[in-house]
């Protein structure tokens, strides 16, 4: 038996990814919430899923609810950072100059390949009763945030392309490779496929090679 802290031995030696306890335990809820549900897991499962006592298991997070809202966060937390920081590069710099439309294809291509490469489907949560609650505000926030800056990218687009809602349409494009995935049909193209799709419907398809070269140039300086 090994310990995981003072006073909080373990059943057996860590097998999940995760420098800390904290971190293992997420990745077990993480698993058992999208396999077998969320309403359906005890924390008691998700202790034994680390192989820690279901005391210590409280000794990180209160509720099953704190374990959801860290995992919720964590999709859109990334993605949202991104988009911050491509919304608040200034226009007419080299990165944005000239090419309409590159912002929100970083945004879209980034957010995309979060979703797509994460560990567990997390998405797939989105739509639970539960999380509709103020319980799960800071989430539901953040999430609306991310899909305002989207709208934002996608609004500039309006004198050259299909108007302002491009960026709206975008963003359900990137949020519609959660379902893509749960059905087993994402590959490692799918996020820049969403992301030209995007482009495509905002009139851009002609400039879209060029608009590629910038998304990734873009990802590459402030990813």
């Amino acid at each position: 038996m090994t310990s995981a802290g003072p006073g909080r031995p373990r059943h057996q030696q860590p097998s999940r990814p995760g420098a800390t306890a904290r971190e293992e335990i997420l990745d077990a809820a993480a698993e058992l919430f999208t396999t077998q549900g969320f309403a359906s897991t005890s924390t008691r499962s998700i202790a034994d899923a680390v192989g820690i006592r279901q005391s210590s298991l409280y000794h990180h997070f209160k509720t099953k609810d704190d374990i959801l809202e860290d995992l919720l966060e964590g999709t859109v937390s990334g993605g949202l950072t991104f988009a911050r920081a491509v919304a608040a590069l200034p226009a007419g710099t080299p990165q944005t100059e000239g090419l309409a439309g590159s912002r929100l294809h970083a945004v879209a291509l980034y957010d995309g390949t979060q979703l797509c490469t994460a560990r567990w489907n997390l998405g797939v949560l989105y739509h639970l009763p539960e999380v509709r609650s103020t319980r799960f505000a800071r989430f539901l926030n953040d999430r609306q945030e991310l899909r305002h800056l989207y709208g934002e990218l996608g609004g500039g687009l309006s004198a050259t392309a299909a108007g302002p809602d491009g960026g709206d349409f975008t963003f359900r494009l990137v949020e519609s490779l959660i379902y893509l995935r749960a059905d087993g049909a994402v590959g490692p193209d799918s996020p820049l496929q969403a992301a030209d799709a995007g482009l495509i419907l905002c009139g851009l398809g002609r400039e879209l090679p060029a608009i590629r070269a910038a998304s990734r140039s873009l990802i590459d300086r402030l990813a």
